[in-house]
């Protein structure tokens, strides 16, 4: 099935596939339609590379790993461990997976027993000691995130510089989502700002938690909801949040407790880039209720008919 993690217990390679007479391919691994293996590639046993995936030269894929479909491989890549499991693990459990359309950029080091998602990108030189969420692009040693795939240009400034002094709301091109801008009233007392649930929020609040002192490398998010309103307002310090419909992505700095950004249901969403000082406050129109949450994107894809 194409972009599928497929079964180990194959070999051999498909039709159309180029492969360098310097390249090195076990005989218990499997390449499918239409890959690009360029010189001095090592693919150990217990490998499958799926179709339309490119592999650059010097690159070392080792054993137990499994390349989605449509992956692009950076020179000197190394994928996986030399070690053939660690002591205590099964295959399944120390097995590497790089998830469909995924980019490994030249020089990147990938550790075994995790998973690289969909579409991500894993910037050159970094070292990915943890699994990727889809779409995410991380960088550096240990790998963090640093962005999200076509978030959209511009989107991403502070919220203090996103708006006009005028403007009450800002639409977003993603499903639903909006940004509102709410009255800031400063005197010799204080700071103080409103907004009013049903007017200016379009939901009555049923319940609201807080986050905040998150690690500045953590990402939290990471689902949808099938039927809850969300409203968020970084109320103390900065964040960011992506929003995505499925087709659209955005991404919205909070950095003032006047601005806040509504998702309505089957949005996801992530917050990420905490500063040390954030404190993220989050209402929602209903009760807790563990079965409204999509935590898986696929998942997520397929419900929003993607």
């Amino acid at each position: 099935m194409a972009g599928s993690v497929c079964d180990l217990n194959v070999s051999g390679m498909s039709s159309g596939s180029s492969i360098c007479e310097t390249a090195v391919i076990s005989p218990e691994s499997t390449i499918g339609n239409f890959c690009n293996v360029s010189s001095h590639v090592f693919v150990a046993n217990r490998v499958f590379i799926g179709s339309r995936v490119s592999v650059s030269p010097g690159a070392k894929i080792f054993e137990n790993t499994c390349i989605s479909d449509d992956v692009t491989i950076g020179p000197n890549v190394i994928c996986g461990s030399s070690i053939s499991s660690r002591e205590g693990k099964s295959w399944d459990e120390d097995r590497l997976v790089v998830g469909p359309g995924v980019l490994i950029g030249a020089g990147a080091i990938v550790f075994p027993s995790l998973t690289i998602h969909r579409n991500a990108i894993v910037e050159p030189g970094s070292v990915v000691t943890r699994s990727v969420p889809p779409n995410a692009i991380v960088a550096g040693n240990p790998a963090v995130i640093v962005g999200y795939v076509n978030s959209g240009p511009g989107v991403n400034l502070p919220a203090s510089r996103f708006f006009d002094s005028s403007e009450k709301f800002r639409v977003s091109k993603v499903r639903g989502v909006r940004v509102l801008n709410f009255p800031l009233i400063n005197d010799m007392r204080g700071a103080l700002t409103v907004g009013e649930f049903q007017k200016d929020i379009p939901f009555s609040a049923q319940r609201y938690f807080m986050v905040f002192d998150v690690p500045s490398a953590e990402t939290r998010g990471e689902h949808a909801h099938r039927k809850c309103h969300q409203f968020l307002i970084c109320a103390r310090g900065s964040c960011a949040v992506v929003a995505d419909d499925g087709t659209d992505r955005e991404e919205f700095i909070l950095d003032r407790p006047n601005i806040g950004l509504y998702l309505p249901p089957m949005i996801w969403g992530i917050q990420y880039k905490y500063s040390t000082d954030a404190l993220l406050l989050v209402f929602a129109s209903d009760l807790y209720d563990p079965d409204d949450y999509i935590r898986n994107y696929s998942d997520f894809l397929l419900e929003v008919g993607k």
